[in-house]
């Protein structure tokens, strides 16, 4: 009897096969390569194997009566050159085989028992091309030999071996022993450890560490549970986790000593606690003066923030970055990156329902020609990679996309920049208690919930703590299964609502050490027992059981009266549910493993002994650049080209095609979508969504990010990205006293090595858009509730160093108290003024236009929020009194594209004289056409009611320079005397949807 049925699945006869639609297009855009045929499969394999009959049935339901057909062994419709045959490598998540036993044993009615497994893979069959060739396809298209396995065969060689062949072996690994790692090591040695271990621990950090075992090695606490006088390898895993720079955030926690030209130098202690909580703390207090109470229901010590919405309702929100696994496996990266932070917003407070994912991404230029270095993928497969699994994390848990957004630079080959964002709805009491509060007690035991413990995920704290090298680690990488996580959401749902239990947290960067570790401190302690972990397969080391990231798990504190009915209604769920300890006042941290103590640590010293970094930061401005000035275009015919070839930028293009993919309107909320206009295809300023069924209460969604700028000063990049998120929120309708921000930095290396000469400037560029970002979010009132920090975008790959820009994410938040009245850049019609408020200014230098024409000027934007913020409030009573039609945000590109887009979401001609723009006196024509100044809003209004929206916004700089008429054509003057552009929208909107 073979050991395992294989059954396999594919396209009948006559019937598109989409995917392989998808990869002959791929192989020939890609790869230059021709292929005259390309056919694919989806096999399974059931170990062991299954009666015949029963393996012919499930065969059957696997492939359906339509468009699939299906086989026990091998399909045979025809003759092929190479067979490619892809899937995952033993131990890593395999969500579809998960899903596929799931469906089997549901099939079969009994489960297929202890031991039992399933496998699957791909099969790709292609004719026309050489094995060679195959091999090229399989590696740079195909698979991700990081966390997949591959053969190529041709046809001779696929047929002569029998199907269950290619059945995964996963080798015999040993009993897991537990370690005693000794510290007594010289300077260098220490660094070598910290090294191999992937601890990512500094000289400091190790020292510490070492001190600390030195003095309490050897106390009665230790030795009465068994463990030796230098640390066990689990006790220094877990130090390494919970000190990481993902973890504990250490450059932001920083003692900081900044120097500037012509400035006095600066001591700063904790970025965070100066430029981030001080901010927001200030900013409370006035929201307290003012209305008498906050709206900040909890922000910074939970995994999300939290505002008042509703009388019903709290709103949580979060945004995280992926970065360095999406760099490895750009699917796995991104789909872990979307259900992770989709467990943020759910494990705040006692639990949230998730109402809204967003996402935006940073890429390598998708048409790079150059040669990669060694070990990093083309920004083409990261794009596809990271989309499609931001898609498959989100479509699969019901969660509708609510904003999203690309960026092209060539500095992000080393690193991709991956942010997934999720926003959830709190009520505000549950089972007669606040919601937001939560803590474990003294007795409650310790559940985990959800999926079990694998291999992967192992040393993703520290890893992503880590620059990335060629020795960057397998195991790392985690597969997200959004099913899973889903049954468990609803699951945990149910039990919150029932009161049964009083604290919850994610398994995240670090597992049960970092959840249960966290948790332990609102009570004084906690103990494990690792044995009872349900793991994937056996062979974990026990650091590994504590450690792993697998994905899919909650870790939660149930009180000793609720543990039954809890596992009671999990076990009714399918959901698994394991009690692993208690929750103790001790003030200690202890794990066992098989009743023998492996890991004992002070909670004072596993959170609070790691020593403050000192670091040094120095600005180096610069040297001033002025704008190298360019002929303007001829006539409107050629200014009609040029528009039509900047519209068609990376950065400028629509991504529509590829955002279309993902869901924005399940759960029935989505007011403002994020493509609207006549047409649908015009992203929108803001999405808007309900908070709830059955009320108008509504919340908006933007965001502003500018990495170039840092070219210049991230001082001015961190205030542009603030300013414009607010700009766009207010065009939506928001209420200007309700918007709250997430700030996500997203940094290179700041600290010193000698592969890393200009890391002292990259930290002082680090305060400087802290400094920025205080201080413009102080003058708007806008608090900080959230974030998160990414220090090591570095890809230091043969010897040289790939660092990004330094980037700051501003996703900010807002409330509406009507969604009926929510607003869009879409005009009304013809015969509407169109009138722009605030200044254009010559502030070319790192705008789109600059790296369009490869000017490298310093006259980067500048934001002046003490000034602007009276002007803000007027457009927002302007826009509440109902005085505006339609309000646009100009950002990235200027004028030309904010034009653009409002004429095409309309379906309207436009005129305008870019002459009447507020600003200085000479402005030359590239300013006012692709400046990127921030302040301005354009808004369109009926003219019986432009003299009302003038006196409203009496004070401010303000020009009526044009209207919006039936001609279909956008044309733009400099004066009477000169035509910038003047196209048909229609081409224009072809060169701009032409981003694949």
């Amino acid at each position: 009897m073979p050991i395992a049925t294989r059954i396999e699945v594919g396209t009948r006869p006559g019937f598109k096969d989409s995917r392989a639609a998808s990869i002959s297009r791929q192989i020939v855009d890609y790869l230059g390569l021709s292929v005259s045929s390309v056919r694919t499969r989806d096999v399974y394999h059931v170990v062991p194997a299954l009666a015949e009959p029963d393996a012919g049935r499930i065969a059957a339901e696997f492939a359906g009566p339509v468009l699939r057909q299906s086989a026990v062994g091998r399909l045979d419709d025809g003759r092929f050159d190479v067979a490619v045959t892809v899937g995952y490598k033993p131990g890593v998540t395999d969500p579809v085989a998960k899903s596929a036993k799931i469906c089997i044993e549901d099939l079969l009615g009994r489960p297929l028992g202890e031991g039992s497994a399933v496998f699957s893979s791909r099969v790709v069959l292609m004719s026309g091309v050489t094995k060679p060739q195959a091999e090229r396809i399989a590696r740079e298209l195909l698979a991700n030999e990081m966390i997949e396995r591959l053969t190529v065969e041709t046809e001779s060689e696929w047929n002569a071996h029998p199907p269950d062949l290619s059945v995964p072996r996963v080798s015999e690994i040993p009993p897991p022993v537990v370690e005693t790692v000794s510290l007594d090591l010289s300077d260098e040695a220490l660094i070598e450890l910290s090294r191999a271990r992937l601890l990512a621990l500094t000289l400091d950090e190790m020292h510490t560490i070492q001190r600390f075992y030195r003095e309490h090695g050897a106390s009665t606490q230790r030795a009465t549970r068994g463990l030796p006088v230098w640390p066990t390898d689990v006790e220094l895993e877990c130090l390494a986790q919970t000190w990481s720079e993902h973890c504990k955030h250490k450059i932001f926690a920083a003692d900081v000593q900044y120097r500037a030209p012509g400035q006095a130098p600066q001591q700063i202690r904790s970025l965070f606690k100066t430029f981030i909580r001080g901010t927001t703390e200030a900013i409370d207090a006035a929201i307290v003066s003012r209305e008498g109470k906050s709206w900040l229901v909890s922000v910074f010590h939970d995994n999300a923030g939290v505002i008042a919405a509703t009388p019903k309702h709290h709103l949580v929100y979060k945004v995280e970055t992926h970065n360095s696994p999406s760099a490895l496996d750009p699917y796995g990266g991104a789909i872990t990156g979307i259900v992770g932070v989709n467990r943020d917003p759910f494990g705040t407070g006692i639990g949230s329902d998730l109402l809204t994912n967003v996402w935006g991404y940073c890429f390598g230029p998708g048409d790079w020609k150059q040669e990669l270095p060694k070990g990093l993928l083309h920004p083409r497969r990261i794009r596809e990679g990271v989309h499609r699994g931001v898609i498959d994390g989100g479509n699969q848990s019901g969660i509708p996309y609510g904003r999203g957004w690309e960026l092209f630079d060539e500095r992000f080959i080393g690193k991709p920049l991956v942010y997934c964002g999720t926003v959830g709805r709190m009520p505000v009491t549950v089972a007669g208690k606040p919601a937001h509060l939560k803590g474990a007690r003294a007795g409650d035991r310790v559940v985990m919930v959800g999926g079990r413990i694998g291999k992967d995920g192992i040393h993703g704290a520290t890893f992503s703590s880590a620059e990335l090298t060629e020795e960057s680690p397998v195991q790392a990488v985690q597969i997200g299964d959004p099913v899973t996580q889903k049954m468990m959401f609803d699951f945990l749902l149910e039990a919150r609502d029932l009161g049964l239990y009083s604290s919850i947290t994610d398994n995240g960067a670090g597992g049960l050490s970092s959840s249960v570790g966290e948790m332990a401190g609102s009570c004084g302690g906690a103990e494990l027992e690792l044995s009872r972990a349900p793991l994937k397969y056996q062979g974990l080391a026990v650091w590994e059981v504590l450690l792993s990231e697998a994905q899919e798990r909650m870790t939660v504190a149930v009180p000793p009266a609720n543990l039954d009915a809890f596992l009671e209604l999990a076990a009714r769920r399918e959901v698994e549910a394991t009690d692993l300890g208690r929750f103790t006042d001790d003030g200690a941290f202890h794990v066992m493993n098989r009743g023998r103590s492996v890991l004992w640590l002070p909670l004072s010293f596993l959170h609070d002994g790691l020593p403050a970094m000192q670091l040094q930061a120095e600005f180096v401005p610069p040297s001033p650049r002025a704008w190298i000035v360019s002929n303007p275009p001829a006539d409107g015919a050629a200014g009609a080209a040029l528009a039509a070839q900047f519209l068609a930028r990376p950065n400028l293009a629509s991504n529509e095609t590829l955002a279309r993919t993902y869901d924005h309107e399940v759960k029935a909320l989505t007011v403002v979508k994020p493509w609207i206009g006549v047409k649908r295809d015009v992203p929108s300023d803001a999405s808007v969504f309900q908070i709830a069924h059955g009320g108008w209460d509504a919340y908006a969604l933007a965001e502003g990010v500018f990495p170039s700028y840092s070219d210049v000063d991230a001082h001015a990049m961190a205030q542009a990205g603030v300013d414009l998120s607010i700009r766009r929120l207010l065009a939506a309708g928001a209420r200007l006293d309700r918007i709250a921000a997430l700030d996500n930095f997203c940094w290179p290396d700041p600290l010193p090595s000698s592969s890393n000469p200009d890391a002292l400037h990259k930290m002082a560029q680090l305060v400087r858009a802290c400094s920025g970002l205080s201080e413009i979010c102080i003058a708007y009132g806008v608090p900080l509730i959230s974030g998160k920090d990414s220090m090591k975008n570095d890809a230091v790959i043969g010897g040289k160093r790939i660092s990004i820009p330094p980037t700051l994410l501003i996703s900010a938040i807002g409330l509406l108290g009507d969604a009926r009245r929510a607003l869009t850049l879409q005009p009304r019609g013809a015969g509407e003024a169109l009138v722009v408020v605030g200044e254009t200014n010559d502030e070319l230098g790192g705008s789109e236009w600059a790296t369009a024409r490869g000017v490298a000027a310093t006259s980067v934007p500048r934001c002046h929020s003490k000034d602007w913020i009276e002007r803000y409030r007027k457009i927002a009573g302007a826009i509440a009194d109902g005085l505006v039609h339609s309000a646009h945000a100009p950002g990235l590109g200027g004028m030309l594209p904010a034009l653009f887009r409002m004429a095409r979401s309309g379906g309207v001609g436009l005129t305008a004289d870019l002459a009447q723009l507020p600003g200085p006196a000479g402005l030359g024509w590239e300013a006012r056409l692709f400046s990127e100044s921030c302040g301005r809003m354009l808004l369109t209004c009926a003219p019986q009611r432009l003299a009302a929206l003038v006196g409203a916004l009496d004070g401010e700089p303000l020009q009526v320079i044009g209207e919006t008429n039936a001609s279909g054509r956008l044309t733009l003057t400099l004066g009477v005397q000169r035509t910038l552009v003047d196209a048909d929208l229609a081409p224009l909107a072809r060169a701009w949807g032409s981003l694949a």
